[in-house]
């Protein structure tokens, strides 16, 4: 993902660059309110990260302004203030998400996984496809070649996940985070019986396999 963070504390937007950037994403940092403004309105990013406490313009009245401009780039807002009416008003100034401080990496992670993949279905296209794969997403509906494929809920939502991002490597973490929706032990083994058994769906009998092992990495949807 492309990643916009708006965030004037060295130490913690170092933090969540050096975090993100393992994962593969590209991010942009900017350390003012008018900077993030002017980002948001110049370039499309996948999702924003924007802290309240900002110099020259205050995170809150950066999203009033950014959504005035009918500018739908997913904002997660991080913030120190962590009561309830905090987090309220970050909501209706047109946040999607708020972030409590202090927080931990792999939520922060999970949760921009989150925003990015609802603002995807909020767009989607009908069929999905890759090479001779391809995935009908009102039907729910897999197929290879000419041959129909029967996938439970989870796979189904494994082989979209990679099918949205063909030849981009994704952590389990990622996965995790859009086929579960919620974070677990990164750990855990389910999603490698996950991608195991939707290879044996996807890749056995067939002249090429799609899914792909990247070696403490993660998996990758390729040729």
């Amino acid at each position: 993902m492309l990643i916009l963070l708006v965030e004037d504390d060295e130490r913690i937007g170092s933090f969540v660059i050096r975090g993100l950037e393992e994962e593969g994403h590209i991010v942009r940092w900017h350390k003012t309110g008018a900077d993030g403004l002017s980002a948001l309105l110049e370039e499309e990013f996948d999702v924003a990260i924007v802290d309240i406490m900002l110099p020259e313009m205050d995170g809150l009245e950066l999203v009033r302004r950014v959504r005035s401009r009918d500018v739908q780039t997913p904002i997660l807002i991080l913030s120190a203030r962590g009561a309830v009416a905090d987090r309220v008003r970050g909501l209706e100034a047109g946040a999607d998400d708020y972030l409590p401080k202090p927080f931990a990496l792999v939520e922060l992670r999970a949760r921009l996984a989150a925003l990015s993949r609802r603002a995807a279905r909020s767009a989607s296209p009908v069929v999905l496809r890759y090479d001779d794969l391809t995935l009908d997403l009102v039907s729910r509906r897999a197929q290879r070649g000419e041959t129909v494929i029967e996938l439970q809920p989870k796979e189904f939502s494994l082989l979209e996940y990679l099918l949205r991002n063909p030849e981009r490597v994704v952590s389990k973490t990622m996965i995790l985070a859009h086929v579960w929706d919620y974070y677990f032990d990164p750990q855990t083994n389910v999603v490698d019986v996950l991608v195991h058994r939707l290879r044996k769906k996807i890749d056995h009998g067939f002249d090429h396999p799609l899914i792909h092992t990247v070696r403490g990495v993660g998996y990758v949807l390729r040729r």
